[in-house]
């Protein structure tokens, strides 16, 4: 199978997280608003389809910003590998 360059590696993590964030929330909302009977899920993939579009264009928008949050107010035990070696999105690391 091939594979995507490690260059796309966070917007896919974005995609894949949204996908599954507003998919476990909007079914969790749809069930508290129709039940589980006729319609649920067609409900549920429009309220899905809906709340992912909102989503994605935040989460991978956002996301720089927040791993940079992340970094700074985090420490890395001595010798534990950068996020740059583990394939991911190079980042800036104050030292």
């Amino acid at each position: 199978m091939r594979k995507l360059p490690a260059r796309f590696g966070m917007f896919l993590y974005g995609v894949l997280q949204a996908a599954m964030t507003t998919g476990v929330a909007t079914a969790i909302a749809t069930h508290t608003m129709t039940g589980f009977g006729d319609g649920f899920f067609q409900h549920w993939t429009k309220n899905w389809g809906i709340a992912w579009l909102t989503m994605l264009p935040l989460v991978v928008g956002v996301s720089p910003l927040i791993r940079r949050v992340v970094l700074a107010v985090t420490e890395l035990p001595r010798g534990a590998p950068s996020a740059s070696s583990q394939g991911t999105a190079p980042v800036a690391r104050r030292t």
